[in-house]
């Protein structure tokens, strides 16, 4: 496996890190090497596009893009590349998170967003695992101990 970072968690604020603190804790457990950029769909729409215009160029085979309220993150980095991208919506004090669950999960058809539950950080990186252990045996390895420890 390649020492780049296979990885891309992406946040639309400050705010979200504390929630998606529990995809670099799934990542680091499995040793995967990731990135964490902060942009905004909205406030930093040009930086937004860029980052995931350059996504492959730069290594990626994965984003986890965690987003509250509007929630548009995700969707706009799905719209830039074909890298398969999985939504966190965060837990919102307006909407307790609806709002964002259902800005991420309602995408059109051809742009798809893989969504976890309301604050599913640690869910998003379990997928992203179980995406790259497609490729890399050395994950799929650690995948397979790691249900086997939920099993017991």
């Amino acid at each position: 496996m390649d020492k780049i970072n296979l990885v891309a968690i992406v946040m639309g604020s400050n705010s979200d890190e504390t929630v998606m603190k529990g995809s670099e804790d799934i990542l680091k457990d499995f040793d995967i090497k990731y990135e964490k950029i902060l942009t905004s769909a909205h406030r930093m729409p040009d930086k937004t596009a860029l980052f995931a215009k350059n996504l492959e160029e730069r290594g990626f085979e994965v984003v986890i893009a965690g987003a509250g309220k509007a929630a548009h993150l995700p969707g706009v980095i799905a719209s830039y590349t074909i890298l398969p991208v999985i939504g966190v919506p965060i837990k919102t004090d307006d909407l307790g998170g609806l709002d964002s669950l259902l800005s991420i999960v309602q995408m059109p058809t051809g742009v798809p967003v893989a969504t976890v539950a309301i604050n599913g950080a640690k869910n998003a990186a379990i997928l992203a695992v179980e995406i790259l252990a497609l490729k890399y045996e050395i994950i799929k390895k650690k995948l397979l101990i790691y249900r086997e420890k939920l099993r017991d």
